[in-house]
This record gives structure tokens, sequence and C-alpha cells, in this order.
């Protein structure tokens, strides 16, 4: 059951859309099967989701009542790349760099929605995240592998909140805008990996350290507006009229903490060309929270300190499946996945948890030294209630997303 080299890759590179819409803000999964490679290699592969999640309001205060009221697709189309260089320095030491984006949200509802829209414009989510891992290795034997490193890992974020799942005036949260600007922070990984070639047998436990941002963030409220056209004396809020005009805009700094995670990669040969494969991927999301201080302040006048994002479960992911190489140049894979989401309820900004999919690629080898891989997954995303301040406001249900995946890998 020995495979060449070549034939590694289905597993060792296997289907590059493993974790594209996975608990909390996670996307890529942060793989580093690529610096496992034999000798010396580098791939670079793009990763593309077309999600597909609708929902209904459950919105209700004592001024209207939006039960009912249909959420039209809100998930937007995004893709994220990812790149690897790996070289064998010696026989027993080696580096690598792995750049990818691990995490991210893109969310758009529409404007026309009571519920989640105003004054033309919808709710809206962009986060950006970029991640830059050094490695290096020390192979004391065939069988072993001790890896380490440092992490570079940037964040951004534009979010809007419009509508009345926000609150109701004047008290609303609707007009609500941050920006988050880029800003680096460092973090570090450290695993193992054990081999026995003569079987692709190959076992790697990754850790990555938790990365502490702290960004330059940029606030707006429409509530000193609504301060504006408060009479000074006769209306049940005119005392809070000063306040409110305090806190129409704020420039101050954002802490977000993205999580630490293990990643558990296994794979063994069990019939002639053929291998099984597993990841195994923790995330602890449980207790992560963003609370600018702004949003904060203003929340607190409803009674309820609100964050912007937060998540109250760790995430568990499991992706299982079987790969076959045909001849010399062709090669096959099928996957099972699941992930447990992180919580329920949920952020508006995310309205789903977890998943279970089925996934399907295939690799073509021109030659010995270099291989094109494709893939594609059906996600069946999990039924979620969207909160906000505690409050649920929407249904989510039945919703579903197709994930397509491309790379490239080449060994020098």
């Amino acid at each position: 059951m020995k495979l060449k080299p070549i034939s590694n890759a289905i597993l060792l590179a296997t289907l590059p859309t493993t974790a594209v819409f996975a608990g909390g803000l996670d996307r890529s999964g942060q793989s580093i099967q690529a610096f496992l490679q034999p000798g010396n290699y580098a791939e670079a592969g793009i990763s593309v989701l077309d999600p597909d999640v609708k929902g209904k309001s459950t919105v209700r205060n004592q001024q209207l009542d939006l039960t009912g009221e249909k959420v039209s697709d809100m998930a937007e189309d995004y893709y994220f790349i990812n790149t690897a260089i790996k070289v064998q320095a010696t026989d027993k030491i080696s580096l690598g760099l792995i750049y990818d984006q691990p995490y991210g949200a893109d969310a758009q509802y529409n404007a026309s929605t009571q519920s989640f829209g105003s004054n033309g414009e919808g709710t809206s989510v962009e986060v950006k995240t970029q991640n830059l891992t050094a490695l290096i290795g020390y192979q004391p034997n065939e069988n072993w592998n001790f890896y380490a490193g440092p992490v570079w890992q940037t964040v951004e974020a534009d979010i809007k909140l419009r509508g009345n799942a926000y609150g109701a005036a004047p008290l609303t949260l609707s007009g609500y805008n941050i920006k988050v600007d880029q800003k680096e922070a460092y973090g570090w990984l450290a695993g193992f990996a054990y081999q026995i070639p003569e079987i692709a047998l190959k076992a790697a436990v990754t850790y990555r350290s938790e990365v502490k941002h702290k960004a330059k963030s940029h606030e707006i409220t429409g509530l000193s507006a609504v301060a504006s056209m408060l009479p000074d004396t006769g209306h049940q809020y005119s005392a809070y009229k000063p306040l409110l005009a305090s806190l129409g805009s704020r420039e101050d700094t954002v802490e977000a903490v993205t999580p630490q995670s293990v990643n558990l990669d296994l794979q063994t040969g069990i019939a002639s060309n053929t291998i099984a494969f597993a990841n195994i991927r923790w995330v602890h999301w449980d207790q992560f929270a963003v609370t600018p201080s702004l949003l904060a302040d203003a929340s607190s006048l409803r009674g309820k300190k609100q964050n912007l994002i937060d998540y109250s479960d760790d995430q568990w992911s499991a992706n299982i499946g079987v790969g076959h190489k045909f001849n010399d140049k062709w090669s096959a894979s099928t996957s099972v996945g699941w992930d447990s989401g992180a919580g329920n309820p949920v952020t508006t900004l995310g309205p789903t948890e977890g998943y279970w999919s089925l996934g399907l690629g295939a690799q073509y080898s021109p030659a010995a030294n270099y291989f094109i891989q494709a893939g594609v997954k059906h996600l069946w995303l999990g039924d979620a209630t969207a909160q906000t301040g505690g409050n649920p406001v929407g249904e989510f249900e039945d919703n579903n997303a197709w994930a397509y995946g491309m790379k490239i890998g080449y060994r020098f």
C-alpha cells in the first residue's frame, strides 16, 4: 500500500473547500498539510463560497410587529486564497511559509425590509483577515516531524446595523456604523507528525495560539440626530437628550482575540492505491465577544450592554473521506463533513449554526512533479435563531451553500 509521492497529494492537499463555511468566523481551517509534503513543495489555491441564507423576522416591540416578514438571501458570495511553500533544507530540517485568510464574514441584508433595513440601506458586515505562518521542522528520523513557528495576522472590519431588529426609536441602534482599521498582531503554533510511509500512515497534531488584536475603530450612531429632534422638556426621553447628543461618534480602540485551535489530521492506506483520511478541528469560540465602546454605551441606555459579535460555544468539526488513485495521472476523493457551529442563538451577522456537507474532488497530474486539483462541496446549513442584544429577531431555516475550490501543487 505504499503510495508514490505525487499520489500523497490527494490527501495532503485534499479538497480545497474543507472548512469554507465553518462555525463562528472560521473559514480556511488553517491547515498546515502543505508543510508536511515530502521534499520541496509549493502550492496555490482559491476557494469560492456561494451561500443561500434566508429567513423570517421575529421582531416585535411596543410600536410594531414584524413577525413573519421575509428576509431574502443575506449571505454574500466570497472567495479566499491560500499559498504555501516548503523547503527541505537538510535531511533533518525543513522550512515553510503558509498564507491564508482564516476568518471572515460577508453579508448584506435587503434594504427593503423593515427588520434589517432603513433609509435605503440594509444591515451589512465585511470582516477580512490575513494570516502568514512561518514554520521550522525537525525530523530526527523518517517517522517523526516536530515543528513550530510564529504567526503574523491582520484583521479589519466594516459593519453597519440597520432596521427595527436593533431597537425601537428613539433609543435604536439602527444607523450604527463601525469601521475597524487593519492592524497586525502575532501568535504562534506548534505540533508534531508521525508517519509510516510503507503503509501511507500519517498523523499530525497542530496547536495554534490565540492572537490578541487591538485596532483603531471609528464608530457612528444616529443618536445625536435623535437628540436634536427631542424637545428640552415634555418628552419621556427629554432627560436623555444631553447623553444622546454625546453618543454621536467616537474614535477609540477595539479589542478582539482570534481563538486558539487544535487540528488533528489522519490518513492511512486501506487498499492498493486507496487511502482513508480525516480532519478533526477544535476552535475555542466559547465566550468570544467584540464590544466596541460606543456601541456598549449606546446599548446600555436600553438596559443591557450589547456585543457587536459574540459566540457561546466552542466549535467542533470533522471531515472524513476516501481517496483513490486510478492511474499515474488521475485521482479522486469523496468526503463527508460536519460542523457544530459556535452556539445558538447566533449574531444577525451570520445566522447559521454549523452544517453537514458532501464533497467530491479530482486531481490531474500531467507530470510526476505537479498536479491540478478541483473540488465541489454542497453544505446543508444548520437552522439558527438570530438575536441582537439578547432578543430573538429572526429565524433562519433550510439553508444551503455550494463551495468550489481549485489548487495547483508543484514539487521542485
